[in-house]
């Protein structure tokens, strides 16, 4: 499988929760349907973090899905984290989140928090 972005091979990250596709250019993660959800008490120790590549192919936004022939994903932005935008599959479900991304998507800080309180008051 090829990564949507930098289109370099992903290598299969093993953890105790299963196994997660991370690309070895960019350090990019490929996650099947749901998997996210699974793998937030990992983030750490799947995502390397933020680099100078992955700030720079955030900004790419025509991408295909690497499962998918065909499909372009979807730019998403998580609703209480807005400033977090990862890209999903509208066929698979699948997501894609650049270097850096699901590690601040599995760590909601306390501020996310009280911003996400005061725009459900409005």
């Amino acid at each position: 499988m090829k990564c949507p972005k930098c289109h370099g091979d992903f290598a299969e990250v093993k953890t105790k929760d299963g196994v997660v596709d991370r690309c070895k250019q960019c350090d990019g993660l490929w996650f099947d349907n749901m998997e996210h959800e699974d793998f937030k008490p990992r983030a750490d120790a799947i995502d390397l973090g933020a680099n100078s590549s992955s700030v720079k192919l955030n900004r790419l936004m025509q991408i295909a899905c690497p499962k998918c022939p065909n499909t372009q994903l979807l730019r998403m932005v998580d609703p209480i984290q807005p400033h977090i935008w990862f890209e999903s599959c509208p066929i698979c479900y699948g997501r894609f989140y650049d270097a850096g991304e699901f590690k601040d998507f599995a760590q909601i800080k306390l501020s996310e928090l009280f911003w996400r309180k005061d725009v459900e008051r409005s």
